[in-house]
């Protein structure tokens, strides 16, 4: 690590981000490598940014990297490398994170489309699948070696069971027998043997071997002679077990051993897999974002706020940084205004960008991938070097000055202070030029008026400040762009507790030429943030307009979905009642012609039917489409006819109400619509066209003669609807009967209610084949010709 960069996270506060990123973190392996994150070269960065954003998505989608727990096994891993068999606790961990590689494997299998960059970087051998599960069937729960993991282990576990059980039926059959002589009834062991509490003073008249005694003498512990021949039988036992076991723990280890490649990759991948979702996780906590890549060095950042800030809890003030290389910020404003919190934002910025993680900027951001951050952030005083407050600052800049190039980020808190007032004013100026003429992009905090106004004539330089809230003295912390900032020393001082007349003696001391500044200075302040709060409300007030006017259209659009689905209901109900009616009156007809019925009863069921027809005429049983018809030009009046586009057809004002919206009907449907809403009637629009399709209109010319005669031409004028529709049949049937073809119904045009009910009966007439409006010269619109259907 290079000492500018080690300076540059010291004063940045580095250690606290990575720190995080660990915390979040499953496995160890994953947390030392974000504590040892840092830049990357191109290849590996492009990788790492490709990983995140994919993880960030999956999680934002509810489908994290699936992480089980994952034990350090590098300790294991080694042993395996110089030949040593491993314990049964470790082939456990093994098995453990072989398990949560293969979870890992099939999450990157199923999304591989939607996350390839972590499928190329983290994906396993599934061959490490059969091993995990051998490993884990050797194993019992609590990491023991199972007795499923050989059969001649558990051969020798049984016996030695068996034996085990033999001998201490034994060992309490001998305990009863001898329960005089014995100080406690219990038995135990001691090296491995089964031995008896027997009283010191009656070890001659108990047959045994001695293994131990207590601590006071008072008690032996004795093995019964009886039993040692099936002690020694369990010690052989206890042996050949142990023996197995070992054989078994070799073998698993050999396993390991032959794909110890692949389980280092494996162990690699989880650790990155793991990482990641660190990443993924802190980005949700802290909003960040990932940002875009700016071809040449500079700064863009939208929103940027110092994550330490969020991540203490803090709500930081977001704030717009731009500056490009070979140029520099300079930031100025009140003490504790938020200037250092800024330089430190950026720095941050800089630094988790260069490691390829997101940043706490919005999204839109650009930020350049700086070969450098220089940085000279707080108070450094070497006493070891003999160097004051202003010399160690001194010697830092000709540090940045030698390292500063165009893929540099300096940052510099109160450039040049320390010293006298104008030699460092001067120093602070030269400082910068030199900066921008390496290429650097720099950002300085200061308090040199004189560095201020070189801002506002050097091209190179910009002005951006901090500032206090005027009505409580307190810092906003918002940094504002353009416009330099007032010291306001004085005020900051009257914060913190200085005596008011001491403030007056200062305010007295200084030169008009201060005075002026400073009142410049904050009125610069005070319109400029008018102006944002203007800017604000404005853009409020849109968003609010915009919103409504969004909230009226869909109450609108929904309204007119409504009606059309009302109407579309209604319609349908008055065909199927029309067609259940001459379903039902062709039935009577059938029976009638078979037995006669009660005329009066046949006229009733007709009537109902040509009522109901009648409706769905008026109500949209002709079509012409909507948006073919004319606007209505007309004021509208009672009893005019309009076509509605709730109701899919024409209907008549029945009254004009004061707000201007019409009351209409058509049949039984009955509406209150808008004047705007509705058109033309269809029947003033087009010719009529019958139901069934198009029906060829005849050459103009004389009537066939089958229609010139009177007895072929029915008169309906003057009738009713009802009385119209009835007589049209009666007249379809005659005609049929007399062997004529075609026939001419005369209804006059009026208001077209006759001419619709009439023509609606016909064309669902079972005698009519087609029918047209009449020619000019047949009597035009007042005139139907009807097709029969012989």
């Amino acid at each position: 690590m290079s000492g500018g960069l080690a300076r540059a996270r010291v004063d940045l506060g580095w250690s606290e981000i990575v720190d995080a990123l660990a915390d979040r973190a499953v496995g160890a392996q994953a947390r030392r490598d974000a504590r040892a994150l840092g830049p990357l070269d191109d290849a590996e960065w492009s990788r790492v940014r490709a990983e995140v954003r994919e993880a960030m998505n999956a999680l934002a989608d509810g489908d994290a990297v699936p992480l089980g727990p994952l034990p350090d096994v590098d300790a294991a891993l080694e042993r395996v490398r110089v030949g040593a068999a491993l314990a049964p606790a470790e082939l456990r961990d093994v098995a453990t994170l072989l398990e949560s590689a293969t979870r890992l494997r099939r999450w990157l299998a199923s999304g591989r489309d939607r996350r390839p960059a972590l499928h190329a970087a983290c994906s396993t051998d599934r061959a490490l699948d059969e091993l995990g599960r051998a490993i884990a069937g050797a194993l019992d729960p609590d990491g023991s070696l199972s007795d499923a993991a050989s059969p001649r282990l558990a051969a020798l576990r049984g016996e030695r069971a068996a034996a085990r059980g033999r001998l201490v039926a034994r060992l309490e059959e001998v305990m009863r027998a001898y329960a005089h002589v014995l100080s406690d009834s219990f038995w135990t062991e001691r090296e491995g043997r089964y031995v008896l509490p027997l009283r010191a003073d009656a070890h001659e008249r108990f047959p045994g071997i001695v293994h131990a005694s207590s601590a006071s003498g008072a008690t032996l512990f004795v093995e019964p002679r009886a039993l040692v021949t099936a002690g020694n039988r369990l010690k052989v036992l206890d042996g050949e077990v142990r023996r197995e076991e070992d054989a078994v723990l070799s073998a698993l280890t050999g396993m390991v051993a032959e794909q110890l490649a692949s389980v280092g990759f494996a162990v690699a991948a989880l650790a990155r897999a793991d990482l990641r979702a660190a990443t993924a996780r802190l980005a949700l906590d802290l909003s960040l974002e990932a940002c875009e890549v700016s071809e040449a060095p500079g700064v863009a950042l939208l929103g940027l706020r110092h994550p330490l800030l969020t991540l203490r809890g803090v709500d930081a003030v977001p704030s717009d940084v731009s500056v490009a290389s070979g140029h520099a910020l300079v930031v100025s404003g009140p003490n504790a205004g938020g200037k250092t919190v800024v330089l430190k934002a950026v720095g941050l910025a800089a630094l988790m960008h260069r490691a390829g993680l997101p940043v706490a900027a919005r999204r839109g951001s650009s930020l350049g991938r700086f070969d450098a951050v220089l940085t000279d952030v707080g108070d450094e005083q070497s006493l070891r070097r003999d160097l004051s407050t202003f010399g160690a600052h001194a010697a830092r800049i000709a540090e940045i000055l030698a390292q500063a190039g165009g893929g540099a980020l300096a940052l510099v808190d109160e450039l040049a202070t320390g010293t006298d007032p104008r030699e460092g004013e001067a120093l602070a100026a030269a400082v910068l030029d030199g900066l921008c003429r390496r290429g650097a992009t720099t950002i300085v905090t200061t308090h040199y008026e004189g560095l201020k106004a070189l801002a506002t004539t050097d091209a190179r330089l910009c002005n951006a400040s901090v500032s206090l809230d005027p009505a409580t003295l307190s810092p906003t912390f918002r940094l504002t762009s353009g416009v330099p900032g007032a010291s306001s020393a004085l005020a900051v001082a009257g914060r913190f507790g200085v005596p008011r007349e001491i403030l007056e003696r200062a305010r007295g001391l200084l030169t008009r030429e201060d005075r002026d500044f400073e009142l410049l200075i904050t009125s610069l302040t005070a319109e400029r943030r008018a102006l944002e709060l203007a800017q604000a409300a404005a853009v409020a007030a849109e968003r609010a307009a915009r919103s409504r006017e969004e909230e009226l259209a869909a109450a609108l659009e929904a309204q007119r979905r409504g009606h059309e689905q009302e109407a579309r209901g209604e319609s349908a109900r008055l065909v199927e009642a029309v067609r259940r009616a001459r379903a039902s009156l062709r039935e009577i007809e059938a029976r009638q012609r078979q037995r006669p019925m009660d005329e009066r009863e046949v006229a009733r069921l007709r009537r109902a039917v040509d009522d109901v027809a009648q409706q769905v005429a008026l109500g949209g049983a002709l079509s012409v489409p909507p948006d073919e018809l004319p606007p209505v030009t007309a004021a509208p009046e009672r009893g005019a006819r309009v076509f509605v586009p709730q109701l899919r057809g024409d209907a008549e004002i029945l009254d004009v109400l004061a707000d201007g919206r019409l009351r209409v009907a058509a049949g039984a449907l009955k509406l209150t619509v808008s004047a705007d809403e509705v058109r033309a009637p269809r029947a003033a629009s087009s010719p009529l066209r019958a139901r069934r399709g198009p029906v060829p209109q005849p050459a103009a010319g004389p009537l066939d003669a089958a229609v010139t005669r009177a007895a072929a031409i029915c008169d309906l004028r003057g009738l009713g609807a009802a009385d119209a529709t009835r007589a049209a049949e009666r007249f379809v049937v005659r005609s049929l009967a007399e062997g004529r073809e075609i026939a001419l119904f005369s209804h006059g045009q009026g208001t077209d209610a006759l001419r619709a009910a009439v023509r609606a009966s016909l064309t669902t007439s079972r005698h009519v084949r087609e029918l047209r409006s009449g020619l000019p010269s047949e009597g035009g619109d007042g005139v139907t010709v009807v097709w029969l259907r012989g």
